[in-house]
């Protein structure tokens, strides 16, 4: 499968968020997002770039059978304050809910019948 890639020109500002289908449909009309773990965790989970991202799909979702999309972000428009936690700065998180004016694209997450993520494609 071939990975989508963002503009160039914004490629340095991108980062994706890894959402349940049904968790960004249950969100309405409304502007912001907050995913199901944000009480848990404080924060909402990103990642730069789509590789690293299929690493925690498969790693942390894998046996989530719903259905997946994959949020592609414009950090210079999240609203809530961005920080990386990891020393590599490969995974930011927005400590606050996600305007979602800030989400520019969309991918579908392609998986195997064993709920194996194999990559993401438009279409959503």
């Amino acid at each position: 499968m071939q990975y989508q890639r963002p503009d160039q020109s914004r490629a340095a500002n991108v980062t994706y968020h890894l959402a349940p289908t049904v968790a960004w449909d249950a969100r309405g009309t409304g502007a912001e997002y907050v995913p199901e773990a944000f009480d848990d965790d404080g924060f909402i989970h990103c990642t730069n770039g789509l590789e690293p991202l299929l690493e925690v799909a498969n790693l942390f979702y894998q046996a989530d059978e719903r259905d997946y999309e994959v949020l592609v972000l414009d950090v210079t428009r999240i609203t809530s304050e961005v920080r990386y936690d990891d020393p590599d700065q490969k995974f930011p998180h927005i400590y606050g809910p996600l305007n979602t004016s800030a989400v520019f694209g969309r991918l579908t997450a392609q998986r195997d019948s064993d709920g194996t993520f194999l990559g993401f494609a438009q279409g959503v």
